[in-house]
């Protein structure tokens, strides 16, 4: 099941916050360091009706009693696009029209027409979950003004002629802006020739505070503007992410003080603690449940007798894990959350549910859900968001020293699904520091590509390297333990590596996240570039 984080407190589909939701999110964020211009935000939009917009509102106010979030993730991208032009008229023996092959208005007609055309085409070959607002026309400052308060996610504006001023109202630092340009797409831009020296830098040699930078620029390719969609959509969907936290909220570096605040603020997650006495009561009471029981040994069976399995521990710790996954998967389904984190997994909860934590988190990664060890909250919501970019599951790991170009990850939660579709070989062995439980040693598939993340303790600048599955030892360390293979400077990697835990999952998703944390402000350096 794919993971939808937009059905929280009453809301679903292409829900979006209420303004003042919005403004108490900025608020926020701003505390954690994240400038208006920076932070993604949206708000519905003006074509679905009033009535919606009052029924948005009236589920917001509702949420707020409740003690809900009044920041809502959102599963649909709202995207307003822009033409801008300008229709010359002729003039005698001067210069009378710029550069652009729209100069008349039936052009600009054919050209809204055809941009409708090409963006329905992309929603339809990507499959991204995208409400494209019918095409705006604008020919002047204020009819500019006018379409930049249209309450939408982004902003897309296809420059095709029109004066610098036009383009600043639209260029809002409240919400992300992107410029589509023509080269050989169809008629080429003014701004195909203007848009550096004249937005972006003003006619000077350094870039002016305009909104946007060089990487919200697409020129002709629909499969350029496509993944930085992906990228905002799934930011979109991060934001706000309800998440259980067993045993408290935690994170490396600072004592654990620094992460928290940082995943509440920043990153606006919803974070639902349940501490462990309440798991223990509620482990008992499923223990004594002859039904849960029974259905324990025969999930269990039924796992360790799947293709490429193999037991490698005592049965019966196999057995306890599956009743501790249906204690994880009641409480993720109580809290309304679609993902879940427990801290001091190994002593805690062992003697409360005589196994470990391995087993369970790994199966609920495989469902689609997302599960994560060590309430480590400085890299968890890199796991979300590389997830909502990818679709796939993704693995929370300990890194080693990078060295001759490759590097050892290894934890002891692997999902088998890297892949999202196909189960990977695994061994059942027992937590390899604790010699207890059941956790799984799953193998890698050789040679598959990776992307690999490094969040910093502070979020202000994260690290990423590109690899490839080059093997799975068995080194006395973590069980899931896989040799990357790193694409790049690995001498770089290990140069600026920084916080702690990292996040990986297969396929190359590098661009996406490089291009969503930077609207929270975040730094990235992609060693692989």
């Amino acid at each position: 099941m794919a993971t939808d984080c937009g059905s929280h407190g009453g809301h679903s589909g292409g829900c979006s916050c209420c303004s003042s939701g919005l403004q108490a999110a900025i608020q926020a964020a701003k505390r954690a360091g994240v400038s208006r211009r920076n932070l993604l935000v949206g708000a519905g939009t003006v074509a679905v009706g009033s009535w919606a917009i009052a029924a948005r509102a009236a589920q917001a106010q509702q949420a707020a009693a409740a003690g809900e979030p009044k920041f809502i993730p959102a599963n649909e991208l709202v995207v307003q696009p822009v033409l801008t032009y300008a229709v010359p008229k002729r003039g005698n023996q001067t210069s009378w029209r710029p550069w652009g092959g729209i100069q008349t208005q039936a052009q600009a007609d054919e050209e809204a027409a055809r941009i409708e055309q090409e963006l329905r085409q992309m929603a339809d070959s990507t499959r991204l979950a995208i409400k494209f607002l019918p095409v705006a026309k604008v020919q002047s400052k204020e009819q500019a003004s006018n379409v930049a308060k249209t309450k939408c996610d982004v902003m897309l504006i296809y420059a095709a002629g029109g004066g610098r001023e036009w383009l600043e109202p639209l260029t809002s630092k409240d919400r992300p802006t992107l410029y589509f340009l023509r080269h050989r797409s169809g008629p080429v831009s003014l701004y195909y020739e203007i848009l550096h020296p004249h937005f972006l830098r003003k006619a000077t040699d350094q870039y002016a505070d305009t909104g946007i930078d060089v990487n919200d620029v697409v020129v002709d390719e629909y499969a350029d503007l496509a993944w930085r969609m992906r990228a905002l959509l799934a930011l979109r969907k991060t934001l706000g992410t309800r998440i259980v936290a067993i045993g408290g909220v935690g994170g490396w570096g600072a004592g654990g003080t620094l992460a928290p605040p940082i995943a509440r603020e920043k990153w606006r997650l919803d974070i639902r603690t349940v501490s462990y006495p309440d798991v223990a009561k509620r482990l008992e009471s499923l223990k004594k449940d002859e039904k849960v029981v029974a259905d324990a040994r025969s999930q269990a069976a039924e796992y360790l007798a799947q293709p490429n399995t193999v037991l490698k521990c005592d049965k019966k710790y196999v057995e306890n894990a599956f009743v501790l996954y249906k204690a994880f998967k009641d409480m993720m389904k109580e809290h309304d959350c679609t993902a879940m984190t427990i801290q001091h997994c190994m002593g805690t909860i062992m003697p409360i549910s005589e196994t470990t934590a391995c087993l369970p988190l790994s199966l609920i990664n495989d469902e689609g859900w997302l599960a994560f060890c060590e309430s480590d909250f400085v890299v968890i919501p890199s796991g979300i968001l590389m997830h909502n970019i990818t679709g796939l599951p993704v693995f929370l790991n300990d890194p080693t020293w990078p060295h001759h170009g490759v590097v050892t990850i290894a934890h002891c939660t692997a999902p088998r699904r890297m892949d999202g579709k196909n189960d990977e070989p695994v061994e059942i062995h027992t937590h390899f520091e604790s010699d207890y439980g059941a956790a799984p040693k799953v193998a890698m598939k050789v040679g598959q590509m990776t992307t690999n993340v490094v969040p910093d303790f502070e979020c202000k600048k994260w690290v990423g390297a590109l690899g490839t599955v080059e093997a799975n030892p068995f080194h006395d360390i973590c069980r899931s333990q896989t040799d990357i293979a790193i694409k790049g400077s690995w001498q770089k990697l290990l140069e600026d590596m920084r916080g702690f835990h990292w996040m990986t999952c297969y396929t190359d998703c590098m661009k996406e996240v490089g291009y969503a944390i930077k609207h929270l402000g975040i730094g990235w350096e992609d060693v692989s570039a």
